[in-house]
């Protein structure tokens, strides 16, 4: 089934940037994702963070893997390069592409059962080897595409549309940045556009792996038990000869924080989340700092958002591993095939 193209005419003047384009200029196709899915903000902030830095649209290399959040890269910068990976591989993926091509701006966005359940090996060497990329987990809790099951970031003791309470411990993509030894450590609320598109910019810049977590609510997975609007109820109290499900509209979530603040944030189940930007003084280069941060504001239920660290000094997958400062399709032959000789010399080097 053939994506939906967006209209190019617009109602009104648009804005342009540095290099004379609009927002347009980055748009995708038409979302398929269900109305008011947090993953739409992520893609609208993308799309105003790249514009805002004036990337020419085709300089940019969108990846991603498989899931919900996966289809987002269709929905930004129709001119830019793109690669849907396999289930858990995009990391992987994008380290290549990398590799190849310095010029590139790398941007990936993955989910949190792509990047913290089968791709969580991929995630950890990436930001071991700090390939420069902008690296976005929209995270929900739940596996969107098979049935809303809990995925490796859901909390202890959340409660699936089924009503069944999560047992097992989440996995902070933050916390294991962390002890990675990641660069660039960001948590956004995709209802929150004017803390994230900030996030997402800063991230862009980044010399080196830019890791930002994005809670994004799932509209369709937060229907709670004992709804009689629900699907379930629905389902048990309507005879029919064709089962059939319809996604209801949903408003988009939104909220504004305040520094050093607690923001309580109510989802479509009227369950509340709880967010609080970091305080005035925080010091986001302290590593040891930030990690007992996060563990204390986990202990008290609530979500640090913000950056939460950051190290310029530490030297990006190029810088380490003395790569060309041109693309590799752009070497001459002699360069990427020095010859027998040049082997012979290796060879002997390592008898």
């Amino acid at each position: 089934m053939p994506s939906i193209t967006k209209p190019q005419i617009p109602l009104l003047p648009l804005a342009r940037n540095q290099l004379g384009l609009t927002l347009r200029d980055y748009a995708g196709t038409m979302s398929t994702l269900c109305a008011g899915c947090g993953h739409d903000s992520v893609t609208a902030a993308i799309t105003e963070a790249l514009w805002g830095l004036s990337f020419p649209p085709e300089q940019v290399a969108k990846l991603s893997g498989i899931g919900c959040s996966s289809k987002t890269p269709q929905y930004f910068d129709s001119a830019a390069v793109g690669f849907n990976s396999v289930h858990g591989r995009m990391a992987a993926v994008a380290s290549g592409a990398a590799a190849a091509n310095r010029g590139l701006v790398m941007v990936g966005v993955s989910g949190d059962g792509d990047s913290l359940s089968i791709g969580l090996g991929n995630l950890a060497h990436a930001i071991r080897r700090n390939v420069r990329m902008l690296y976005v987990i929209a995270n929900n809790g739940v596996y969107g595409l098979t049935k809303g099951q809990f995925s490796a970031s859901a909390d202890v003791g959340s409660r699936s549309r089924r009503g069944e309470p999560n047992l097992l411990p989440p996995v902070d993509p933050m916390l294991l940045g962390l002890s990675l030894g990641g660069t660039f450590l960001a948590r956004g609320f995709s209802g929150d556009k004017a803390q994230l598109v900030p996030i997402l910019k800063a991230g862009l810049g980044h010399r080196g792996f830019a890791l930002v977590d994005v809670i994004s609510p799932c509209v369709q997975f937060n229907d709670h038990e004992g709804s009689t609007k629900s699907f379930r109820y629905v389902r048990e109290h309507e005879l029919q000869d064709i089962e059939a499900d319809v996604i209801p509209v949903r408003d988009q979530i939104q909220g504004e924080q305040r520094p050093g603040s607690v923001t309580e944030v109510e989802l479509h189940d009227g369950s509340h989340v709880r967010f609080r930007e970091v305080p005035e003084g925080y010091d986001p280069r302290d590593r040891a700092a930030v990690g007992s941060y996060l563990v204390e504001s986990a202990r008290r239920g609530e979500i640090a958002t913000g950056l939460l660290y950051l190290d310029e000094q530490t030297v990006d997958m190029h810088e380490l591993n003395l790569t060309p400062d041109e693309a590799l399709w752009d070497l001459p032959f002699e360069r990427l095939c020095p010859g027998a000789d040049q082997l012979a010399s290796f060879q002997a080097k390592l008898r």
